[in-house]
């Protein structure tokens, strides 16, 4: 006890924290470091070590990109994916993979790689409209006007292969396919510290499975303002956060509450967490329907439709 070889002091692993963050920061803010690839994965490691990250998995990353208050929350805010019944496909990094060969995993239990040992993968983009930080999300062209002031925007994009909404359907399954899918679940963290949460599906924003939300899957604004009208359906898909995304089938349409068998999950803490804004700016990759980045709801997270 006396003798203090092999033990750190607060001091010391302070400053390594704080070379570790610069380290990472430099990086995330597009400096070339010499040896920066071994520098981000020795910062990262240093980060857990020094227990400044939840874990040794993507809080690093998601501090350099977002700061640690907001790195933190990208993290805690990711739900438990809980996949239908039946279903095979798997959100991964499309930089990776574009096909349903290396997409698919297994059908049932605990699943965080595809058959491929890809890993189950969510892209992040935050838009931030709380006082005092706003004007940086302004200035990248975010609307942070009317009830979207002060609040806190986490989005999560999932990526798949394909969309085969009608799958099984006779005769008309082929018009409900289309290469590359792109889904997401959304949070707004509020002043007053409540949580709302609402899941792409189709052409609308969803909270709970049912048919009040047959207006918001279509896209008929008419029909989607009736039922919320008639409170049949939270406003604009929004609802409280319940912590899970239930995944469709065939479209990977998504919601945070209903029924439904979903035997196949991979828990938020399992999920690979990727800053998308750096991908954004870089990736000149086409796609079959529109990426986040050319999506309305990457710039106004209050958006009604999908496009």
């Amino acid at each position: 006890m006396a003798s203090q070889r092999g033990q750190g002091t607060v001091e010391w692993v302070g400053t390594l924290a704080v070379l570790a963050l610069l380290m990472l920061g430099l990086g995330a803010a597009g400096v070339r470091v010499p040896g920066s690839e071994l520098a981000r994965a020795v910062a990262s490691r240093i980060l857990c070590a020094a227990a400044l990250a939840d874990g040794c998995g993507d809080e690093p990353e998601m501090i350099a990109a977002y700061g640690t208050e907001v790195g933190k929350l990208i993290r805690e805010h990711m739900p438990t994916l809980a996949f239908e019944q039946g279903s095979r496909a798997l959100p991964v990094d499309f930089r990776r993979c574009r096909s349903t060969e290396c997409g698919d995993g297994p059908d049932g239990g605990l699943v965080h790689r595809s058959d491929r040992r890809l890993a189950v993968t969510a892209f992040v983009h935050v838009v931030d409209c709380r006082v005092g930080e706003s004007e940086v999300s302004e200035a990248a062209g975010a609307d942070c006007s009317g009830s979207r002031a002060g609040n806190l925007y986490l989005q999560y994009w999932f990526y798949y292969a394909d969309s085969a909404t009608l799958r099984d359907v006779p005769v008309v399954g082929e018009q409900g396919y289309h290469e590359d899918d792109w889904e997401s679940v959304q949070f707004r963290l509020r002043p007053d510290g409540s949580v709302d949460q609402r899941a792409s599906s189709h052409n609308g924003y969803n909270y709970e499975r049912g048919v009040a939300n047959w207006g918001s899957d279509a896209g008929l604004g008419p029909l989607n303002d009736l039922a919320e009208g008639l409170g049949a359906r939270e406003p604009n898909g929004w609802g409280p956060e319940t912590h899970l995304l239930l995944i469709s089938g065939g479209s990977h349409a998504g919601n945070a509450a209903g029924e439904g068998r979903t035997e196949r999950f991979t828990p938020g803490r399992r999920v690979h967490l990727i800053a998308l804004e750096s991908v954004a700016a870089s990736d000149r990759s086409a796609f079959a329907i529109n990426p986040p980045w050319q999506k309305h709801v990457w710039f106004d997270p209050e958006a009604e439709g999908t496009n």
